[in-house]
């Protein structure tokens, strides 16, 4: 019986020493599981969200080219022919029939839109794939148009000169197949206009007045 104390006292500990054991495989067990689930979820969380994309910049508008162009032909009905010069915003515009009627307009050339306005007359219209479209208004009378581009020699020419002390003012349109049309303004009286030599590779022109030559000049719609 003297033997028993101290066997019981070892079992004793071996038990308390075993549930320690245990107690603390479990601890290292619930942390090793903690941080798996921590490390699961995260790598859960970036599965799922979706990879930052990159910005794409939003498409630049390319500005509107400048369009410079001369426009001409004959009116619709005939009996008077039109030309239009347009230079990248701005137009000039002249009707004339040959003989007295004529009228000079200036105005802008904008978003394919044509408003111009002068001394006796208005024009309104489009343009654009080589094409002018409207109507134009002089003396009391309207015309309808659909012009056509046109290359030099063909064109819009002026001129303003002093002939034996009267100022000359000679509005010129060549058509595309050459033919002229223009009227000479001699101190406010209209009158037909003489002929305009234009040297091949050129933009002037020149005429003779009363005996004087005067120059015209092909009109590129910025001014007159």
């Amino acid at each position: 019986m003297k033997h028993k104390g101290p066997v019981i006292t070892l079992l004793a500990g071996l038990a308390v020493a075993l549930v320690l054991l245990v107690v603390n495989v479990n601890a290292t067990k619930r942390n090793q599981g903690g941080r798996d689930g921590a490390a699961n979820v995260a790598a859960d969380a970036n599965a799922t969200t979706p990879a930052a994309q990159p910005t794409t910049p939003p498409p630049t508008t390319a500005a509107a080219a400048p369009v410079k162009a001369t426009f001409a032909g004959d009116v619709e009905g005939g009996g008077a022919s039109l030309a239009i010069a347009v230079n990248n915003g701005t137009a000039i515009a002249y009707l004339c029939d040959g003989k007295r009627t004529e009228a000079w307009l200036q105005g802008t050339a904008a978003d394919g839109k044509l408003n111009l306005t002068g001394k006796n007359g208005s024009l309104q219209g489009t343009f654009g794939s080589g094409e002018a479209i409207g109507t134009v208004t002089a003396s009391g009378r309207t015309w309808g148009f659909a012009l056509k581009t046109v290359k030099a020699p063909s064109g819009l020419y002026r001129s303003t000169a002093n002939v034996r002390n009267a100022t000359v003012v000679g509005g010129w349109i060549v058509l595309a197949s050459g033919r002229q049309v223009g009227v000479l303004n001699v101190a406010g009286e209209p009158e037909p206009a003489p002929a305009l030599n234009i040297p091949p590779g050129t933009s002037t022109g020149t005429a003779n007045v009363d005996g004087t030559q005067i120059t015209a000049v092909e009109v590129d719609g910025s001014q007159l």
